[in-house]
């Protein structure tokens, strides 16, 4: 066992230096040490190079993948990273760049217009990683070439040559086996990958030489993303519904351009490939749900405008990107990622963006293609109608083995006897006194109960191995049998009406809010098919005479003490401590039974989806940062703090 040290002093404080931190804690940088960060690295030079022609300074890549499967060459024919003297730290400016985190030519615009790279710290954190690292550069007619070992000059910048022609930065980079858990890399990610760079970047041309398989590949689309999404649908064999393509490409007055392609198929699920400045952002972002707004809402605007006779079929969203193939290829001038992987963008103005640029666009399109229009259209109405069918088929069938399907629901769960979903309710209580109110209080046909102890994990802080294997949510999963993440689904949930009931206090809400957390990460289609609900218990009982009356908070409280002020009857107020005070017969008429209760149905309306999304990554996120200056921001509005 580690020794503890029992004083904590100064001499106990690190400062790591240069690019120590780096070799430290790799996964900050690049994601983790496994294949995926290994190929990270390849990503960060390619996309430099990449960055030079987006620019109009390169038109041709090389990639050359060495014989020993772990050594790698990226060479561009752009600009040739700067060699002079840097004006304030007086060594060549390549080293500065290879060896200086957040040094780099992409922070102020003026050398880039758009770029993936953003942070600076790309080249030298591949540097870093790795034990070997040649860079050679051609400017004004000289090559010159400078070496490192794990992120160190092993020489200075050399004259190797004059008289050369051309113009262009060669990186080779071995990454270091004592950071990665394998340092051989995958010639087909590569090749893919390379691919795809050529698609979102139409005209330019990428070879790559695979020593490892004695091949060479030339990539170059014209075609650009149009001719990628055709790639897509004949890769996955998914039969198209029109024709053609929409393809839509527009420049922004700030820099920068949006490329948006769309092809409805037959295919079960819709399949959105989303990019930034090259960059593929495979979690999505603003610039993914802009362009999913503009598809709902001009496809809705063509359905309603001519009267397609569809108003009484209830037309969700997921039903009109069913068998979508799209792609959205974002130029922009400061994009802000989520991380240095970059696999998420959080820029708020590119929803707007996207949305507006393509809904114009797309309605136009509808409307001066009535055959295409009519073809989407009837695909998304067969969706519609498949999924409503699904749904009254597995309501058929719901709980006709209820038997056999209990045996592995919770101990703690007290079930309800019917096995219809569409009239049974579970609600998720806190804590087992409330549990013991509320099993005694509630009506035992329909309504079932589950105790949870004390406060759950918090989901957006935790792993998704430590979710699936924390008690008090699995008893959830369990009860409500429709499963978890990918495996989710909503045709198998025993109960549609899945409520949130804990005390009216603050620890009430913090539970209610964890809890609501969880199924918003691991279950959201509940919550966006309507089945999720809070429940309402008042924290005050106010008597007057004979009448009595419950209040929700104190605001509740307030107004109904200034409407029985005229009275003659002076009110005797209650505070209930917690839902375990009251009265089974309390509980039920106030809290579960359906003709006298209050519940807050749980949505998150179209417009608002990125909005929920930060608010949770801010609050419940691991960063304190947001949920101490939310709290900052809010702590004159606190009335009364309950402690």
């Amino acid at each position: 066992m580690a020794e503890v040290a029992t004083t904590y002093t100064g001499k106990d404080i690190q400062v790591l230096e240069g690019l120590e931190p780096v070799r430290r804690r790799p996964g900050m940088y690049i994601g983790g040490t496994g294949k995926a960060g290994l190929h990270h690295l390849v990503w960060e030079i390619v996309d430099n190079a990449v960055d030079e022609a987006t620019n109009g300074y390169a038109s041709q890549i090389e990639v050359v993948l060495h014989k020993d499967g772990r050594s790698l060459t990226v060479t561009d024919n752009g600009r040739g990273i700067p060699v002079d003297k840097h004006p304030t730290k007086k060594v060549p400016t390549i080293e500065v760049i290879l060896t200086t985190l957040h040094a780099g030519g992409k922070f102020d615009g003026a050398s880039y217009i758009t770029s993936g790279g953003l942070h600076g710290v790309g080249s030298s954190v591949v540097n870093a990683l790795s034990e070997e690292l040649v860079a050679e550069v051609k400017r004004d007619g000289t090559l010159y070439r400078q070496t490192y070992e794990r992120g160190a000059p092993t020489s200075k910048l050399k004259k190797v040559k004059t008289g050369v022609r051309g113009t262009g930065t060669s990186i080779f980079f071995r990454p270091d086996p004592d950071i990665f858990e394998t340092v051989t890399l995958d010639p087909a990610v590569i090749a893919e990958t390379l691919e795809v760079k050529t698609y979102l970047n139409a005209g330019l041309k990428i070879v790559f030489k695979d020593e490892v398989n004695g091949q060479r590949h030339e990539y170059e689309h014209e075609g650009g993303i149009a001719e990628y999404l055709e790639k897509l649908i004949v890769d996955d064999t998914a039969r198209p519904v029109h024709p053609e393509a929409f393809v839509v490409r527009q420049e922004l007055e700030e820099g920068g351009r949006i490329e948006v392609a769309l092809h409805w198929t037959e295919a079960p699920k819709e399949q959105i490939h989303s990019f930034v400045n090259g960059i593929p952002t495979r979690f999505g972002g603003t610039h993914e749900q802009g362009m999913k707004d503009a598809v709902t809402k001009s496809v809705r605007n063509y359905i309603d405008t001519h009267d397609l006779g569809q108003k009484k079929l209830d037309i969700t969203a997921d039903d009109i990107r069913e068998g979508l193939y799209g792609i959205v290829n974002l130029f922009i001038v400061e994009p802000q990622f989520q991380g240095q992987t970059k696999e998420r963008l959080n820029n708020p103005e590119a929803r707007s963006v996207v949305s507006g640029v393509l809904r114009i666009d797309f309605e136009q399109y509808l409307n001066a293609h009535p055959t295409v229009a009519e073809a989407i259209v009837t695909r998304i109405v067969q969706a519609a109608k498949a999924r409503v069918a699904s749904r009254s088929a597995a309501q058929q069938a719901r709980r006709k083995s209820a038997v056999s399907h209990r045996l592995n629901l919770p101990g703690k769960l007290a079930d309800c006897s019917s096995t219809d979903p569409t009239e049974s309710e579970l609600f998720i209580v806190e804590g087992d006194s409330a549990g013991g109110s509320a099993k005694q209080g509630r009506n035992r046909n329909t309504q079932a109960i589950l105790p949870l102890r004390g406060k759950v994990l918090n989901a957006e802080q935790a792993t998704t191995a430590k979710v699936s294997a924390n008690k008090e949510l699995s008893n959830i999963v369990d009860a409500l049998g429709c499963g978890l993440g990918d495996d989710l689904d909503t045709g198998k949930l025993r109960y549609h009406k899945v409520i949130l009931l804990m005390d009216a206090d603050s620890d009430g809400h913090h539970i209610a809010t964890l809890l609501l957390t969880f199924l918003y990460r691991y279950m959201r289609p509940l919550i966006d098919e309507g089945y999720v609900y809070i429940a309402q218990p008042p924290l005050y009982r106010i008597d007057a005479g004979k009448e009595t009356y419950w209040a929700l908070d104190e605001a509740d409280r307030e107004k109904i003490l200034k409407k029985l002020a005229k009275g003659r009857a002076k009110p005797e107020i209650q505070r209930f401590k917690g839902l375990g005070e009251m009265m089974p017969a309390t509980l039920n008429e106030t809290t579960l039974d359906p003709a006298t209760r209050r519940l807050l149905q749980v949505t998150i309306p179209d417009g608002e989806k990125l909005e929920t999304e930060n608010t949770i990554s801010d609050l419940m996120g691991r960063d304190s940062t947001p949920r101490f200056e939310f709290i900052m921001s809010h702590a004159a509005e606190v009335e009364e703090l309950d402690v």
